[in-house]
């Protein structure tokens, strides 16, 4: 006889999900889950993440919540321009053509695999070996493609093929991998084996670190000896607000999403939904008014200050946060390569992790499997240019990994990629859930917006479409509204867990990046 365990996890695709929700059944705890799901992620989704990737993880335990920040570093030190191996890819996505910067000096270092270590040690359960053991067996067998996993490998074919590693992985016939094909990583599997046995620490202090070293030295990357050996996980305390009568944790500086997203949080809360129906003209304009004002609040000053010691506090004041508010009652306002993991357990422990490999560097570290993040060459993260860097800094990032606590209690856990439509994704889920009292897998599907420069994104769905309504939402900041013709990845992929007050758990993925789900059972009398 099954018998049902209290946990559930919701993350970017079925394998990703069954790697992490098989620790529970086992045993394990949200955190072992968490990091299981993490390693088959990188087998699973590799045109979004990877072990040479960063991102971070928001835990919540009884006794405390902590955010682990393993972002990518910037290098120490740079060398002569003309050395470099740097340069443009475009990218095709059908109607639009974006170009993406790549090659050995585009990669940052990497953190994910410190992540993975840092978080099992301190929270994880369950030995290593049994953790890292469903990515193992997925690099193995292989990891049948689904359509939204085979579209990603199709418009980044230019950077994932680009080196005869990469092309015999992603191109084994001649041609790329469609949906329904088997993507099989032998590799990384047995990378993955070697450091389960040896230890990740082996990944920035041996074998794998001395070739990655040689080739960035000798073929134009900044990485060296001492950037990787120096590589160190950062904990921090979570930025921590209020919205209505919940707690919202969240990524603090100096990562920017988190803060955006609770700023928005502060000015939608001064808006009473209770005569506001979803969906109408007015709902679109206080969404678009919030996003406007986010943005304005953004340029004065605020990507330059976000290393600033308590600039999270600072910006969320009452003081700051009053001017924005008075506007909006007066108004009354590309792709992203990042996955979601969302987890709760049985004991009321949550995890909610976010990570990325940029659009990948082309770069894959020769017979491991592994191809190394394009942080570098990421314009949404060099706001000062390329090779612009400040040295031996940890990038900031709009990955924003979200728990949000009632009475103390992890009562939504969610996330998104979607690179600047991150935070207004996060920001539509939770209101839906909170303000119009939706389900969680309604909160997700619904309908989203996006506001930037002056552009109204829209998907079908609403119940105001009609170009004449759609003129009275925000008519003197908006000079362009673009009606997508279906639900679209532009608007981010929100997987995501909740605990209703029954203590019953829900779980949806975001259907616009073919998001799954998992439940623990085992086997018992």
């Amino acid at each position: 006889m099954s018998q049902f365990i209290p946990g559930m996890i919701a993350a970017g695709h079925p394998c990703t999900a069954e790697a992490g929700i098989e620790m529970l059944r086992l045993g394990g705890n949200a955190f072992d889950g968490a990091v299981a799901a993490m390693l088959a992620s990188f087998v699973a989704e590799p045109g979004l993440t990877s072990a040479a990737g960063g991102g971070f993880l928001l835990a919540h335990t009884r006794d405390r919540n902590l955010l682990f920040d393993f972002f990518v570093q910037t290098p120490r030190s740079k060398r002569n321009a003309q050395e470099l191996d740097f340069y443009p890819v475009p990218v095709d996505f059908g109607g639009a053509v974006q170009e993406f910067h790549i090659g050995l000096a585009s990669m940052g270092v990497p953190g994910n695999l410190a992540g993975v270590l840092a978080v099992h040690q301190k929270l994880g359960r369950l030995p290593f070996k049994v953790v890292v053991e469903p990515a193992i067996q997925y690099a193995t067998k292989g990891v049948v493609l689904n359509s939204f996993q085979a579209y990603l490998l199709k418009i980044l074919n230019p950077i994932l093929t680009a080196s005869p590693e990469g092309r015999q992985i992603y191109a084994p016939q001649g041609t790329g991998l469609e949906a329904g094909d088997k993507l099989y990583l032998k590799d990384l599997a047995a990378t993955l084996q070697y450091l389960a046995e040896a230890g990740i620490k082996e990944f920035y202090h041996g074998a794998i670190a001395e070739q990655l070293v040689k080739d960035c030295q000798e073929k134009g990357g900044y990485l060296t000896r001492e950037d990787l050996s120096a590589y160190q996980v950062i904990e921090r305390e979570p930025l921590v607000t209020q919205y209505r009568d919940e707690t919202f944790l969240t990524n603090p500086p100096p990562s920017s999403g988190g803060v955006l997203i609770a700023f928005a949080l502060k000015l939608l809360e001064s808006v009473d939904f209770q005569e506001v129906g979803f969906g109408s003209v007015r709902h679109l304009q206080i969404l678009g008014d919030v996003m406007r004002l986010t943005n304005l609040a953004r340029s004065n000053g605020y990507d330059e200050n976000l290393y600033i010691p308590d600039f999270g506090n600072q910006f969320l004041s009452p003081e700051h946060c009053t001017e924005y508010v008075r506007v909006l009652e007066s108004d009354c306002n590309r792709l992203g390569s990042t996955t979601h993991i969302s987890i709760i357990d049985g004991e009321g422990n949550a995890a909610s992790v976010t990570t990325s490999n940029g659009e990948g560097s082309s770069y894959i570290i020769p017979e491991t499997g592994i191809m190394v993040n394009n942080m570098l060459g990421e314009a949404d993260l060099n706001p000062n240019g390329f090779h612009q860097w400040p040295s031996n800094r940890r990038l900031s990032s709009m990955m924003a990994p979200t728990i949000v606590l009632k009475d103390n209690r992890p009562e939504i856990v969610l996330g998104s990629g979607g690179s600047n439509r991150i935070r207004t994704a996060i920001l539509q889920v939770i209101s839906n859930a909170i303000d119009f009292n939706m389900d969680l897998s309604r909160a997700i599907a619904s309908p989203r917006v996006h506001w930037e420069n002056g552009v109204f994104h829209l998907e079908p769905g609403f119940e105001t479409e009609e170009p004449e309504s759609l003129s009275n939402v925000m008519p003197n900041q908006t000079q362009e509204v673009i009606k997508w013709q279906e639900k679209n990845m532009f608007f981010g992929g929100v997987n995501g867990v909740r605990m209703r007050g029954d203590g019953e758990i829900e779980a949806a993925g975001d259907p616009r990046r073919n998001g799954a789900i998992a439940q623990g059972e085992r086997g018992g009398d």
